[in-house]
């Protein structure tokens, strides 16, 4: 006898080693059917199965998500790279708990990297030119010699 599927079941319960993880089932066939044919299970980790629970993954992706605002930007990045399916399926509404962390770490990070850009092309492009005397003040090249460093050795 073959086991059906009800249409508006698309969460499965499975035990993966010692913990009870939900699958989320994709139906790619267009309607409902049996196991197998054509199903795939949405993940909200890169680790696929073996990532971490959705309530586990909610943690990471807020915990990610403050902490990068503690002089840690780069945990945006890492939040937004653990959390790609998350991130790159924007019709998928099995997470929408987590989609808004990892959203705002992306954006967060972007203006980061835009801050980060400008600031470094100021001082690499502009230099003296830009600053003019106070250029020598605002390098970080001549501290050593401000501070009488360089003869110690």
């Amino acid at each position: 006898m073959e086991r059906g599927r009800e249409p508006d079941a698309d969460v499965e319960s499975q035990t993966v080693g010692s913990s009870n993880r939900l699958i989320r089932s994709a139906d790619t066939s267009g309607g409902g059917g049996t196991a197998g044919s054509g199903h795939s299970a949405v993940w909200p980790t890169v680790d696929g199965a073996l990532g971490l629970s959705e309530e586990r993954s909610l943690e990471y992706a807020r915990s990610f998500f403050l902490r990068g605002f503690c002089l840690l930007p780069f945990l945006w990045a890492v939040n937004c790279f653990y959390f790609w399916p998350v991130l790159r399926n924007r019709s998928c509404t099995s997470f929408d708990l987590i989609r808004p962390y990892v959203v705002r770490s992306a954006i967060c990070f972007l203006i980061f990297i835009i801050l980060l850009s400008s600031w470094v092309l100021t001082f690499a492009l502009g230099g003296e030119r830009l600053f003019g005397p106070v250029w020598k003040e605002l390098v970080m090249y001549n501290v050593a010699n401000k501070l009488g460093l360089p003869g110690w050795m």
